[in-house]
């Protein structure tokens, strides 16, 4: 809601651009005649075609998301060719001659007939939005850089019209103030021009290190679809809760594990819960075409939301693949919802690359605009909803565990939907690696997030400087579950990034398995990094991403299981140290 004030408000200073002249004879021709049947018809008129044409502007950018890697490239020439234009008027005024050449003859068609006619009001209207579109402020820049970034959306036409409004709204009260607001305008022109010209080289300048790759978080920070607060606030503000992993599940009530599933429902005496709802919020399906009701219909669906970096989620996942191959020939279709917790999982070249190493072939469908999400009111990696043939939710369950009871739902369900020889075996699922299940047992630490947005238990809590480079020198003592930095640090909101060689993290945990979410340097590049247990090599206690002596490197980003204890687990004191600089640090997670 915040973000369509903000464009409203962005509208309303657009009183003050020089994009706002060729408009201002159209509006101020309608001085002295009924607002309502003559000022009111032409700005609604303008508003709308301008969020019209504007949005089409916006999709042309948008396109270029489906091409992955190479589009990313033809984007950032659009936003290029987007700065360019705001610094250079002139250029702008040749590459839109065509829109205004249309809303003159517009003009013209709708007649010079002064006396107040709303329909022609309105058809005026619709020229001078053409004639407005072209104008590119700061705000309505920010926009259409998002959706040529992330993808055209339902909510980038919101915040189009949100800023249109804003703009028709201040166009209002000068029309009924009168004239003398035409003169104090044009004192103020020149500001804009000067605003407009910053952005411009602002947005050449942003493009330039995006090229060079000196900062690949840029993207995500610029855009306005990025999955760092803006996002996180987002789906907080939507859902009235914050997405949570049943790793967090669980730190809130150690109990979960029974209270993940929903009570009391066991097979044969499965409720109704609710239709299955619409998946078409997907801004790209792998594996599958978009799959709708009708391609689904007669088939007992399995929804998996999920996320590649999620321990919880990949720890299901040998249980969600062994399903949806032995079911598959018998009515059941599996589809996984990937809902990125942070900015990378957005990248779909990401995601693809983590499908192909995790062995999953069934249809995905990327949600990287939490629609499907909030469609389901989830809260939670991973969520699986069961639905009949009839399209009907009828049993869902919450986090790890419990898989035979899961199993077992969906052989009732295939039974209802007249399925012949539904096995009653359940599967034995082979998981090793990170994907081996957790000793709940001896889980004392819980999930631990490093960007600053979320970080909890970090030592000495003072020392922490959000959005800059800082110095760090970790206590010689942790408590269990403390953790610290040591050396520089630029820790922003979702994560911390290794500004100079030998930054460490200090961690004091107790728990089987540690993990850590972990991304390279600029440009991909990989970090080496050296682990520790209590000051020495970690030896038997490696993890799987971990060399005995401690030796690794970041070359991905996604989780890396750098301990697992293979005697007895008590606290231990764990440290990291990335003898490269560039690394960057999410979470921690724990098994």
């Amino acid at each position: 809601m915040w973000l369509l004030v903000l464009a409203y408000l962005g509208g309303v200073l657009t009183i003050v651009s020089p994009c706002i002249l060729p408009v201002l004879p159209f509006v101020f021709a309608r001085t002295g005649q009924p607002f309502v049947k003559s000022g009111l018809p032409l700005l609604t008129g303008m508003a709308l075609t301008f969020a019209l044409v504007a949005t089409l502007a916006a999709v042309g950018g948008g396109w270029v998301v489906q091409l992955n890697q190479y589009g990313r490239w033809l984007a950032l020439v659009f936003v290029a060719l987007f700065g360019l234009t705001l610094l250079l008027p002139q250029l702008a005024e040749r590459l839109t001659r065509p829109l205004v050449a249309a809303g003159s003859r517009l003009s013209e068609a709708a007649g010079a007939d002064a006396r107040p006619r709303p329909a022609a009001s309105f058809l005026i209207g619709v020229a001078t939005g053409l004639l407005w579109a072209p104008c590119a402020g700061p705000i309505l820049g920010l926009l259409l850089t998002g959706a040529a970034l992330q993808g055209a959306s339902i909510q980038t036409t919101l915040l189009l019209l949100a800023y249109a409004a804003g703009a028709a709204t201040s166009l209002a009260l000068a029309l009924l103030l009168g004239g003398k607001v035409f003169t104090a305008m044009k004192r103020s022109i020149g500001a804009g021009e000067w605003l407009r010209r910053g952005l411009g080289a602002a947005m050449l300048a942003g493009v330039a290190a995006i090229a060079l790759g000196l900062d690949t978080g840029v993207l995500a920070r610029l855009s306005t679809a990025s999955t760092g607060g803006i996002e996180q606030a987002l789906v907080e503000k939507l859902s009235g809760k914050s997405p949570r992993s049943s790793e967090a599940m669980k730190a809130q009530n150690p109990a979960a594990e029974g209270a993940m599933s929903v009570a009391d429902k066991t097979p044969g005496t499965l409720p109704v819960e609710g239709n299955l709802p619409s998946l078409e919020g997907a801004v790209q399906w792998l594996n599958s075409p978009p799959l709708d009701a009708q391609a689904l219909k007669g088939k007992v669906v399995l929804v998996d939301f999920w996320t590649y970096s999620c321990i919880n989620c990949l720890r299901s996942l040998p249980y969600v693949k062994a399903w949806a191959e032995k079911y598959r020939d018998q009515g059941l279709v599996v589809i996984g919802v990937h809902a990125p917790e942070f900015a990378f999982e957005r990248d779909i070249n990401n995601v693809t690359k983590a499908m192909k190493d995790l062995g999953i072939n069934y249809p995905v469908a990327i949600d990287n605009e939490f629609r499907i999400w909030r469609a389901f009111n989830n809260e939670y990696w991973p969520a699986h909803y069961f639905a009949d043939a009839q399209g009907r939710i009828r049993y869902h369950h919450f986090g790890e565990g419990e898989y035979a009871e899961s199993e077992r739902v969906i052989q009732q369900l295939l039974r209802e939907a007249g399925a012949a020889k539904v096995a009653d075996g359940l599967i034995s699922a082979k998981a090793d690696g990170v994907q081996m299940a957790p000793d709940n047992s001896e889980v004392q630490s819980p999930e631990t997030y490093v960007g600053y947005q979320r970080a909890e238990h970090f030592v000495p809590e003072t020392a922490l400087v959000p959005d800059q480079v800082a110095a760090y020198n970790p206590p010689a003592q942790l408590a269990l579950n403390d953790w610290s930095l040591g050396g520089q640090w630029h820790v922003g909101p979702e994560r911390a990034t290794a500004s100079a060689p030998t930054s460490r993290i200090v961690y004091r945990f107790h728990a089987r398995d540690l993990h850590l979410v972990l991304g390279p340097g600029v440009d991909g590049k990989p970090v080496r990094f050296k682990v520790l247990i209590d000051g020495k090599a970690p030896g038997d206690d490696h993890g799987m991403d971990v060399a005995p002596d401690g030796s690794g490197t970041v070359t991905d980003q996604r989780l890396y299981q750098l301990v697992r204890q293979s005697d007895g687990v008590t606290d231990r004191t764990f440290s990291i140290e990335f003898l490269d600089p560039g690394a960057s640090a999410y979470a921690f997670t724990f098994g």
